[in-house]
């Protein structure tokens, strides 16, 4: 029953669409009529609006942050595993949005650093070396999915393992038109070049 509860709780908070509640508040209108159509912070940011593209990244990552950092308060290591899977699902599937929600990236990241914080920073190295590099925000995110998996056993969390692999799995799989577009060289680069 306490890993039920800590994904409900975990879906529950990682399925509030903060970017499409953002821009909306801004008078911006729907974020998914433009650009990718997704809810994320990526895609926030195709707006103009660098202030409001932040704040969701931040809320974010605080979604997937809380649910883990509540399940372990309250009941312990396996709950929050259970926690993280959910808030990222939430995200990618909201109830609110007929299942369709962001690619859950940023909401991993929260995930990883409530899971253990040295995997929140082999996430957050690998997003910002990969971003810095290449300056394309797909590239970054899927290389710090797979790198937050990898990190969970050589940093002494294997118990995270499985769960953050079924993260990365799911992640990249939705990220798959991405995928395509990086084989053909036509993935877009944050600022707009390609």
């Amino acid at each position: 029953m306490e890993s039920l509860y800590a994904a409900l709780l975990g879906y529950l908070l990682g399925s509030i669409p903060f970017g499409l509640l953002l821009t909306k508040a801004a008078g911006m209108g729907d974020v998914r009529s433009i650009g990718s159509g997704n809810i994320g912070a990526t895609n926030v940011l195709r707006t103009g609006n660098k202030g409001l593209a932040a704040a969701t990244l931040l809320l974010d990552l605080a979604k997937g942050f809380a649910p883990v950092w509540f399940a372990g308060q309250l009941w312990g290591g396996p709950a929050m595993a259970f926690a993280a899977g959910a808030a990222v699902i939430g995200h990618c599937f909201p109830v609110w949005l007929k299942f369709k929600g962001g690619k859950g990236v940023a909401t991993n990241a929260g995930v990883a650093f409530g899971l253990a914080w040295p995997i929140g920073l082999a996430y957050a190295a690998t997003w910002i070396s990969i971003l810095a590099i290449f300056r394309i925000s797909s590239l970054a995110g899927m290389s710090a999915v797979v790198a937050a998996a990898a990190a969970a056993p050589l940093f002494g969390f294997p118990e995270y393992f499985p769960v953050l692999a079924a993260i990365a799995g799911l992640i990249i799989y939705l990220h798959r038109e991405n995928i395509g577009r990086l084989m053909k060289g036509e993935e877009p680069k944050v600022g707009g070049k390609k």
